[in-house]
């Protein structure tokens, strides 16, 4: 039997991993005898959510085809290694003609996504299973746009393709039905530029936060009200929510401004992060940049903003985040 093992937090394109994944192995079967999928709403019947259904599923014998396929959605919902147990034990012995596809992405009660457990990737190691990161953020996602890029059903020449990659930003999931539009309308192997691919792109999606600081911190104020505005219609982010972030970033570097850290590694230990110390690094490169005088003035402004969109002025959302991150780029300049 195969095992794959899909997560992924952009629902768009974990979609597009499923059915590609499901559609590779059905191959020339009958997707309707071969596929059996269970998603939130059978794992919640009658009451605590079970993976009863999944492993039924699983072990029930093939009827009139070699083998089944079944697709365990919303598997989020199990996050605790106590949930997850009959799953673990499933892949501990599994049926012969069955192939599962387990897609760990979240339901609609999970806030935020959980980790996969441990028991459940020790199982998924033993059991040999073929793991698809669907949303890989940083430079893995960047990595998945260029690939679908270079091979896709169209010819795209540097400006599409930098036209594409600017204007979809983070929303890597609409590109697949931007691709299929622009091959149905000129052609398999069509040579495309910017012009061509502009009225298929649609509105400028949302960017990750560090898009917003990093222009802030080049001092760009035009980038970084592009970004601003990006965040907030593309992407829908509540103004205090982007303010949390800019309030995180500065709070880094009132933290390092009149340390004795003089390298990203003690930045890293006097901001008491673990891991990467790439975001000690940035936040110490903006505190010398910005100095004692411009950093605490930094701190003033997101002040003051915090306390005008709880009301304190008569001004509309978007104009106090406007004036924030203009005045914040300007301090970076």
């Amino acid at each position: 039997m195969a095992v794959v093992f899909i997560k992924g937090d952009d629902e768009a394109l974990v979609a597009q991993a499923v059915r590609a994944t499901v559609d590779d192995l059905v191959g020339d079967g009958d997707r309707s005898l071969m596929v059996e999928e269970i998603a939130e709403e059978r794992f919640v019947e009658p009451g605590e959510p079970t993976l009863a259904p999944l492993v039924t599923a699983a072990q029930t014998p093939p009827f009139l085809t070699d083998r089944r396929v079944a697709v365990g959605r919303n598997l989020a919902l199990f996050s605790k290694t106590a949930t997850v147990l009959p799953l673990i034990e499933l892949l501990a012995t599994p049926p012969e003609t069955t192939d599962l596809v387990l897609v760990w992405e979240r339901a609609s009660t999970t806030q935020r996504m959980p980790s996969v457990p441990k028991g459940l990737n020790e199982a998924l190691r033993s059991a040999k299973a073929e793991i698809i990161d669907a949303a890989p953020s940083g430079r893995g996602r960047k990595s998945m746009l260029d690939e679908r890029l270079a091979t896709a059903p169209v010819r795209l020449d540097p400006s599409a393709k930098a036209a594409i990659t600017d204007r979809l930003g983070d929303d890597v999931g609409r590109l697949a039905s931007i691709l299929d539009a622009l091959a149905a309308t000129f052609g398999p192997d069509a040579r495309l530029g910017a012009d061509d691919v502009e009225p298929f792109l649609g509105e400028a999606a949302d960017v990750p936060p560090w898009e917003l600081t990093d222009a802030i911190d080049s001092g760009d104020i035009a980038l970084a009200l592009d970004k601003l505005n990006r965040m907030t219609v593309g992407g829908g982010r509540h103004p205090l929510q982007i303010l949390a972030t800019l309030q995180t970033h500065y709070q880094r570097v009132l933290h390092l401004d009149g340390s004795r850290a003089t390298d990203e590694k003690a930045a890293a230990g006097v901001l008491g992060l673990t891991g990467s110390t790439f975001p000690a690094r940035k936040a110490l490169s903006l505190t010398r940049k910005l100095g004692p005088e411009r950093s605490r003035r930094a701190i003033e402004l997101l002040a003051t903003a915090d306390l005008d969109l709880r009301g304190a002025s008569a001004l509309p959302a978007d104009t106090v985040m406007t004036v924030l991150v203009a005045r914040l780029a300007q301090l970076s300049r």
